[in-house]
């Protein structure tokens, strides 16, 4: 294949979650890993794009402040992300 492989560009961001949860990586770095899937996003319908940087910058918007002061938490966001990770694993799998 001539540009990345898109299950392995999944389970990077897979593992860039668990780093954050894990206190291993912080918000910034999750964000570079996801932006930089250039090749899996360009690969999946626009929507997933829209979606991910949504998620992304309400991430970045909530790091600024304490875990819960804001209107959404850094968990239901990772959360939203893990689900992302599933719909995009699937729309790959059936292509």
């Amino acid at each position: 294949m001539s540009h990345e492989d898109p299950l392995n560009s999944l389970q990077q961001l897979r593992n860039a979650l668990d780093a954050l949860r894990g206190g291993r990586s912080d918000v910034a770095a999750l964000c570079r890993t996801w932006r930089g899937q250039t090749a899996l996003l360009q690969s999946l319908p626009p929507r997933y794009e829209q979606v991910a940087e949504d998620l992304l910058g309400r991430l970045e918007a909530g790091s600024l402040f304490s875990e819960e002061s804001c209107s959404f938490s850094q968990g239901d966001l990772l959360n939203s992300l893990d689900t992302w990770l599933d719909k995009a694993q699937q729309t790959v799998a059936a292509a």
